[in-house]
């Protein structure tokens, strides 16, 4: 179902063209701050409208998307690609995103300086 008129939550739409996997997750996102509409955070419930740019971030990794077409319920992949523009930067190679948290098999839990570290690293 593709709709080109009213208007469509922040969170519905980014579940409808799959950016997030669960519209629980994508209004725990927008919660979060992790969401941004035009430069600004948004809640679950602001409206879209075609020409926003959208900017995500989950997993550790920032989607920046430009909506083209509002829809409501979630559609095939192809047909969601159809609804956006993809502006994103290049994902990291996953050698470098998987090697951060890695520790040596028989080397027992993590000290409180070790998380720490571990911490900081995931976060960069």
């Amino acid at each position: 179902m593709v709709e080109d008129e009213g208007s469509v939550r922040v969170d519905s739409w980014i579940w409808s063209v799959r950016l997030a996997k669960t519209r629980a997750l994508a209004a725990a996102a927008c919660r979060a701050g992790h969401v941004q509409v035009n430069g600004e955070r948004a809640k679950p419930a602001q409206s879209l409208k075609p020409g926003d740019e959208v900017r995500v971030r989950l997993e550790g990794y920032e989607r920046v998307v430009v909506v083209k077409r509002l829809i409501r319920k979630r559609v095939g992949a192809a047909v969601a690609a159809e609804c956006l523009v993809d502006n994103s930067p290049p994902r990291p190679p996953r050698e470098l995103v998987a090697s951060a948290g890695e520790r040596d098999r028989g080397a027992g839990r993590p000290t409180k300086r070790d998380r720490r570290e571990l911490d900081q690293l995931r976060r960069r």
